[in-house]
């Protein structure tokens, strides 16, 4: 059983991430916290194997709990979750050795897949936080390599405004194109590029110079 300490300083919306992680069948939330010095106060005296960590909380905020439970206990793995979808909190959080990063607003199974990632020592951010992290986190100290002479100009532009961190919607509405459309255009990319996912495509943005 993967076991998890779940802080979060709104009880209800504790309540809904713990009902949310708990469908999955083999993972279960054996401790609770308002606080980040209230989780820091159960990882003494509890075993847990992920530590799920609201950023902004009362008495100690998220980082600071993050900080706390990786300097004294650095097998535990940390997830911060937030409504921020702000790089620098990002930034911080991946610092300090957080796992990953991860919206409030995710979907039941992006939540427990990225738990399972951090168990397994992937990273995990969702997109639209790894398409604005990235771009300051790759170094760009090497040559830019020359982009794919198959990709269209209107290919090029998604790409572009990917690794601004753009979403789909605004996209969109830049370009003058449907949602549908830029979802069409984005699966092109990544087959014509051979790549997994946004995030992917974001760091293209950055090492072919397109951004």
């Amino acid at each position: 059983m993967i076991r998890i300490l779940l802080a979060e300083d709104q009880g209800m919306v504790r309540q809904g991430l713990k009902m949310m992680v708990e469908t999955a069948a083999d993972m279960k939330v054996t401790g609770e916290a308002n606080n980040g010095k209230e989780a820091v106060t159960l990882c003494e005296s509890h075993q847990f194997d992920v530590v799920v960590l609201d950023i902004r909380m009362p008495v100690m905020d998220g980082l600071q709990a993050a900080r706390i439970i990786r300097s004294r206990w650095p097998d535990r793995k940390v997830l911060m979750l937030t409504t921020f979808n702000d790089d620098e909190y990002a930034l911080e959080a991946l610092k300090i050795g957080a796992s990953g990063y991860m919206l409030k607003d995710a979907e039941p199974e992006e939540l427990i897949k990225a738990i399972r990632s951090c168990l397994s020592g992937g990273l995990s951010l969702q997109d639209q936080v790894a398409a604005k992290v990235m771009p300051r986190l790759i170094k760009q100290q090497h040559t830019p390599e020359a982009v794919d002479s198959s990709l269209t100009p209107r290919e090029l532009d998604i790409i572009k405004r990917i690794g601004e961190g753009r979403s789909n919607k605004e996209i969109a509405e830049e370009l003058a194109l449907s949602v549908g459309t830029v979802k069409n255009h984005i699966s092109l990319i990544l087959d014509k590029l051979d790549l997994r996912d946004r995030t992917q495509i974001a760091i293209y943005a950055i090492r072919h110079n397109v951004v």
